[in-house]
């Protein structure tokens, strides 16, 4: 019973004693004298104006945020394509029922003036 766990044991050690040697290889080896210049974002090889940590615009976030809602929808139409046949009408019906709230929820969005960059 141990001896069909043995392979999956083995490779667990090794998983382990990897990421156990890698961390002291980094200790050991990596750099030890920290300087401001060695601790400069590198932008191709042009310097930095500003900070990187600045604020963006939040019709950025919702632009994005709308863009991924969107884009995870369309992806069920995929496998709606792939078996509409075996659907029917039922299939049709409920698609066009998918189709129509994402249609309205885009038209709020718009009149909302969600989509405007000003």
């Amino acid at each position: 019973m141990l001896s069909d766990y043995a392979p999956i044991l083995v490779f667990l050690a090794v998983c382990v004693a990897f990421g156990a040697g890698v961390q002291m290889l980094t200790a050991v080896v990596g750099p030890r004298k920290p300087s401001p210049e060695k601790e400069l974002p590198y932008e191709c090889g042009i310097m930095p104006v500003e900070s990187a940590r600045r604020r963006f615009s939040v019709s950025f976030y919702v632009t994005a945020m709308l863009f991924i809602i969107f884009d995870v929808e369309s992806i069920f139409l995929f496998p709606w394509a792939t078996v509409v046949r075996d659907l029917k009408i039922f299939g049709l019906v409920e698609i066009g029922i998918f189709i129509f709230t994402l249609l309205a929820a885009l038209v709020y969005v718009w009149r909302k003036g969600a989509l405007q960059w000003e």
